[in-house]
């Protein structure tokens, strides 16, 4: 199989993560690990993909070799791999936008973004300039125009990409339009963890009403101490995350809750739990003769590993798609992967068509 040439939108803790897993396994390929959904898609193993760009904004990343820069602060994300190879890529300066919130100035360096003071590099040349295959996006929650910027560099440069953030792409009329038109896979929006918060919430709520019972409320609550928690304290960029993480519950809902019997979202910035998150969710529900249950769960994870452990598949399937020649939204990779797709089915389901896709099926 030839290489995957990867290229990454914001060298943050998930790509740390995504980083160190692909090292990590070659590592232990020989050995019964645990963490991967998909050991081969369409072929393709881990050792397959091969990074040939990364773009940052932050002045300690931007200008490094890519295995130094994911080091940097503000990451903070386990280290479960800290001998990665050297890549030969220098973390290139993106374009800021809206990729920065105001209020992140306020904070320690070390907790916070820090913005190189240097132009910003004509990403879709870039892309073009090292052959890049699949562009993985990591920007910051509420970077809509930054993330637009990079959507529409992999459009200019004719490379598939994967949109880990909750900024509507894949599920969005005109971007889903401009990706097809152009002959291009894209896998999206907001990356699922492979066993987080939402995607409990989500199977909870699907077994709900499988078993005849009659969800009247629930909520779920995040914190955590990670830039992206940090990010989200603005309350204005977080209006598209809350729309994914809600639908993708309401959608595993006979019947859709009411918009004030569900709230889902991040709750607060902890800065010492680092980029461990704790969720907590209560559902109240009524079952045989209207007897009113409940139920309290709290769910501790490391986050940035669990969403790697998804990015992994969904980058191959992107590959999978270009050798086939499949353009637009992938639907079945995106139900599996992320929370915001354009077409939502009940998880099982959504493995099902994924697995026969992969087949050729």
């Amino acid at each position: 199989m030839k290489a995957i040439r990867l290229a990454i939108a914001g060298v943050g803790n998930c790509a740390g993560s995504l980083l160190q897993g692909l090292e990590y396994y070659r590592r232990h390929a020989d050995q019964d690990t645990a963490g991967l959904m998909h050991p081969v898609i369409g072929g393709y193993r881990l050792e397959d993909i091969e990074v040939v760009a990364a773009f940052d904004i932050d002045r300690r990343k931007v200008g490094q070799p890519l295995e130094r820069a994911v080091f940097a602060p503000p990451n903070c994300t386990a280290v479960f791999q800290p001998d990665l190879p050297r890549y030969g890529v220098t973390v290139q300066m993106g374009p800021i936008l809206d990729g920065v919130a105001p209020h992140m100035t306020e904070y320690p360096p070390e907790r916070t973004f820090q913005p190189a003071d240097v132009a910003p590099c004509n990403v879709a040349e870039a892309l073009r300039g090292v052959r890049a295959d699949v562009l993985v996006c990591y920007l910051p929650v509420g970077s809509q125009n930054a993330v637009y910027h990079y959507a529409q560099a992999a459009l200019d440069a004719g490379v598939a990409f994967v949109n880990c953030v909750p900024v509507f792409i894949a599920s969005h009329p005109e971007w889903s339009r401009a990706f097809a038109e152009r002959g291009l896979p894209v896998v999206g929006d907001d990356i699922k963890s492979q066993l987080g918060a939402t995607i409990v919430h989500r199977a909870l709520a699907r077994l709900m009403s499988e078993r005849g019972v009659r969800l009247d409320r629930t909520y779920q609550l995040n914190t955590g101490g990670n830039t992206d928690f940090l990010n989200m304290l603005d309350r204005a960029r977080l209006a598209s995350k809350r729309l994914s993480k809600t639908e993708s519950v309401q959608s595993q809902l006979d019947v859709p809750l009411e918009a004030e019997s569900i709230h889902i979202g991040p709750s607060d910035y902890v800065a010492w739990q680092k980029d461990n998150k704790v969720c907590f969710i209560r559902m109240e529900w009524r079952g045989w003769g209207d007897v009113p249950m409940n139920l309290e769960l709290r769910l501790s994870v490391e986050d940035s590993p669990n969403s790697a452990g998804v990015a992994i598949d969904a980058i191959r399937c992107a590959k999978l798609a270009l050798d086939r020649g499949v353009a637009g939204p992938l639907e079945a990779p995106s139900a599996v992967c992320m929370k915001h797709p354009p077409t939502q089915f009940p998880d099982s389901e959504a493995c099902r068509r994924l697995d026969e896709w992969i087949s050729g099926r």
